[in-house]
């Protein structure tokens, strides 16, 4: 198992992306420390991985927005399993609309979560994999925040600003045995992409060489890699996993 004896924090592991990897790096061995803002889901997918991989699993709703929420949940991880190894930024929303439209609000809620939750994630954990030595960040970005895409600006930013994030935090922590890398899916099967219209559907698989959405199984294998010592001598990177459609 590649994560034997490691303590996991995932982030928006109550569905999707989320709990797919959290399932994965249980299977693999580590134990988990996972969090939603949505505590049906949390709750549900806690019992589903403890169920199917014996491991052992915090779970408890965090807004990640909040900087004493965070940090409070950290020190329950360090209470509960005296270490953490890895963290997976993984919680994030999207709230849609063109520039010329886009409230303040719709701005504000997309920066605060997806690239301020991220940040403070990363803060309450660098204290403590830093006194140890050792560690791994892997940032859920996406090939919106490479690309752009019209109607996603507040989205585009926030990812874009993940990836500049990563690459700092990678140079800063480098020199204590800590990896910071991010991933940027592009069109994966979940329940957002569900309620794309055919059309839609059809015109983004014209984008897409392979000419399939991608999986959550496909964005968690790549994160396994990047929590697990395969990737000891990888940091910095964003790596795409969209089948192509941004070379």
């Amino acid at each position: 198992m590649k994560l034997e004896n490691k303590i996991s924090m995932i982030t928006g592991a109550g569905r999707g992306i989320g709990k797919e990897l959290a399932m994965l790096f249980a299977r693999e061995g580590s134990d988990l420390a996972i969090c939603d803002v949505n505590e049906e889901v949390l709750a549900e997918a806690k019992a589903e991985i403890e169920k199917a991989t014996g491991r052992k699993v915090f779970a408890e709703r965090v807004d990640v927005t909040s900087v004493e929420e965070v940090g409070s949940f950290v020190d329950k991880i360090l209470d509960n399993f005296g270490k953490l190894d890895i963290l997976l930024n993984n919680a994030g929303i999207t709230r849609d609309n063109l520039l010329i439209r886009m409230s303040e609000s719709e701005w504000d809620t997309v920066i605060d979560v997806n690239l301020k939750g991220a940040f403070n994630c990363m803060k309450a954990v660098t204290r403590p994999m830093m006194k140890k030595r050792s560690g791994k960040i892997v940032n859920m970005a996406s090939i919106i925040g490479v690309m752009g895409n019209a109607g996603q600006a507040n989205y585009a930013a926030s990812k874009g600003g993940l990836i500049a994030l990563t690459k700092t935090a990678a140079k800063e922590l480098g020199s204590r045995n800590i990896n910071v890398n991010a991933i940027a899916p592009g069109f994966i099967q979940t329940d957002m992409t569900d309620k794309l219209k055919d059309e839609a559907k059809q015109s983004l698989l014209g984008l897409i060489p392979l000419g399939r959405m991608g999986s959550t199984e496909d964005v968690a294998k790549l994160a396994l890699f990047l929590a697990s010592e395969d990737s000891a001598y990888v940091t910095g990177q964003v790596i795409k996993v969209d089948g192509g459609m941004v070379m």
